[in-house]
């Protein structure tokens, strides 16, 4: 299998990092595959039509994108147990919050890099911070013990999507009044796939 990636993408972070814990790193190869909305990667849009990454090239397939599409897939290759039946719809909850959370906090990036500065609207930049500050308040208030138990993709997205925070909005300080996430945190971080997929 092949995975079009790049070293500073969550989305791909999360796939690293799910690959690293399951045993099925030495079954991909990466190749890159960045690019931006107004300059898409040629090879990215061969995969996917979007132009977006991670998209994995499978043997046996077409192509599939998106990463929770992917961590699927690659969960059951691996047997299952990050995506539990037991716990299921909670992990995939957990999971979509992280990955709102990526959602926000890279079209904030993207209206910072690609957006000429005259036209930058700070008011709609403000509102996707609320949309990542509300996420992480009920990431503290409601999420703890799920994040403290077996590990799921649950974990792994909000480990990437916190990791992604301290990347790009360093300075917006999200850990204030956030002891126990930023405790949590702190620790996950130092998982042996989470030190190996820092970004670059």
């Amino acid at each position: 299998m092949t995975l079009f990636h790049s070293t500073t993408s969550p989305y791909v972070r999360k796939v690293d990092v799910l690959l690293r814990e399951s045993g099925l790193l030495d079954q991909v190869t990466f190749i890159p595959g960045s690019g931006t909305p107004l300059a898409p990667n040629d090879d990215t849009i061969t995969a996917n039509p979007l132009g977006k990454i991670p998209a994995l090239l499978r043997d046996d397939g077409p192509a599939i994108y998106d990463s929770r599409v992917i961590c699927r897939y690659l969960d059951e290759m691996a047997g299952g147990g990050f995506y539990p039946e037991s716990r299921l719809f909670e992990v995939l909850t957990l999971e979509a919050t992280a990955e709102g959370i990526l959602d926000a906090a890279l079209l904030m990036v993207y209206e910072g890099r690609l957006r000429p500065a005259e036209k930058r609207f700070d008011d709609w930049v403000e509102g996707q911070w609320l949309k990542i500050d509300r996420a992480l308040s009920v990431l503290e208030d409601r999420w703890m013990s799920h994040l403290h138990g077996t590990l799921t993709m649950g974990q792994i997205s909000v480990g990437c999507a916190l990791g992604y925070l301290d990347l790009r909005h360093n300075g917006r300080n999200w850990r204030e009044n956030r002891s126990s996430l930023a405790a949590w945190y702190e620790g996950f971080a130092k998982r042996e796939a989470m030190q190996a997929t820092v970004p670059v």
